[in-house]
């Protein structure tokens, strides 16, 4: 987020600050059945919220930078966060977009339990995506991408946090759904993994139509079992096939 004012750091302001902050009472945290608007956090309160997340990133991003020039990456870094963005704004259940570098990621309101499905519909369709831009890229002469995808769902603590007045302020969703999510993306797609990875209770949730996309593994690193899969959406793929091929 841009700084619009500079203003000089006052450790006593910042010591009333963070006492103010530490002194909230833990009651300002409540329970919702629904994931509220941005408006209604300031930066005492939060709210327990049920949620999908669902993360992506490039496959070893280091190697395209040695591999195109820094105007390229930025069309190929920009062509692909805009189309990620557009695929996970197009669900009226997504309540949250963020960038971080090359990763792009969404919360998704989870109110029905059933919409789990609709979240993978979700994955599978930006892995169809990634492959339509990495065939763009390709006849362009330019580095071939792939993605890793990760998704979990569960109870987060949603709180919006930076500093009052500045404008310098985001919302933080604390949770284990969110950093297991994460961390599946980084696995997904490297090493022989399959471009999506869920975890059971995502997998649990999931129709039959898509359970059948998924296979179970070990994870050596999150030390249990989680699925994997190359789901894609059916018309990406067609258009892929006829546009793209």
């Amino acid at each position: 987020m841009e700084v619009k004012e500079n203003v000089s750091f006052d450790i006593d302001k910042s010591a009333e600050r963070m006492d103010a902050i530490l002194s909230a009472g833990d009651d300002r945290f409540e329970d919702k059945k629904y994931v509220p608007l941005r408006r209604e956090l300031d930066y005492e309160n939060g709210y327990y919220v049920d949620i999908a997340a669902l993360f992506i990133d490039i496959v070893g991003s280091a190697k395209l930078t040695a591999a195109n020039t820094t105007p390229v990456l930025a069309k190929m870094y920009r062509s692909y966060i805009s189309e990620c963005v557009a695929i996970m704004r197009g669900s009226p259940i997504c309540k949250e977009i963020c960038i971080h570098g090359d990763c792009v990621y969404g919360i998704f309101d989870i109110q029905k339990k059933a919409v789990i499905d609709s979240v993978f519909g979700i994955a599978a369709g930006l892995k169809s995506l990634v492959d339509i831009l990495s065939s763009k890229l390709q006849k362009k002469g330019y580095s071939r991408i792939t993605g890793g995808i990760g998704m979990d769902h569960g109870r987060v603590l949603m709180i919006k946090a930076g500093n009052p007045g500045s404008g310098v302020e985001n919302i933080l969703w604390m949770g284990d759904a969110v950093n297991s999510a994460c961390h599946f993306s980084e696995e997904a797609g490297r090493e022989g993994r399959k471009t999506i990875v869920v975890s059971h209770s995502v997998y649990e949730e999931l129709s039959k139509q898509h359970r059948r996309t998924l296979t179970p593994y070990f994870s050596a690193s999150e030390h249990k079992i989680l699925y994997e899969g190359d789901a894609c959406d059916a018309a990406l793929e067609k258009w892929r096939e006829e546009h793209c091929e």
